[in-house]
């Protein structure tokens, strides 16, 4: 069965271009499902008959869909999503092609082109967390939070301490 979550994701008339990319990121990443304008409304939303209306797409197992709309709303950093990475290659991966913008960047989160937040981090970093003692865990948080992008081995050094 699909997520009964589906996170809907409003873009300012790129829909397609921003799902191509995010598609072109992942692997088995891939769009299910493009709907279309009817003329109905044509008057209202300033779209066409034809134009994209929404792109249900698929990105690690989970369901997107980017809405094809306007202005009215922008992405900001009170919404990420994680992405649960196995080792610094992986976070090397993602951060290389979702980072877009260095000012906006600390605790392993990244802000892409289109201005939606990811948070890019080691699964170790979640067990350490959970199962370390309280010193572990402050050496942890200390060093992570002069971070932007994780470093694994930084992260275990602290851990270790």
């Amino acid at each position: 069965m699909a997520n009964s979550i589906v996170p809907n994701l409003w873009f300012n008339g790129n829909a397609r271009e921003a799902v191509d990319f995010y598609v072109s990121v992942f692997a088995d990443a891939k769009v299910l499902h493009v709907d279309y304008y009817t003329d109905y409304g044509e008057e209202i939303t300033g779209h066409k008959k034809g134009d994209i209306v929404t792109i249900e797409f698929e990105l690690l197992g989970t369901r997107f869909i980017a809405i094809n709309a306007g202005p009215q709303f922008k992405f900001n950093l009170a919404v990420s999503f994680l992405i649960r990475c196995k080792d610094q290659k992986e976070i090397d991966y993602y951060w290389e092609r979702l980072s877009s913008n260095a000012d906006d960047e600390q605790c392993g989160w990244a802000r892409d082109k289109y201005g939606l937040s990811w948070q890019i981090a080691p699964v170790i970093l979640e067990e350490m967390l959970m199962n370390g003692d309280e010193r572990q865990r402050r050496n942890l948080t200390e060093a992570y939070m002069d971070m932007k992008k994780f470093d694994i081995s930084k992260l275990e050094e602290a851990y270790r301490k």
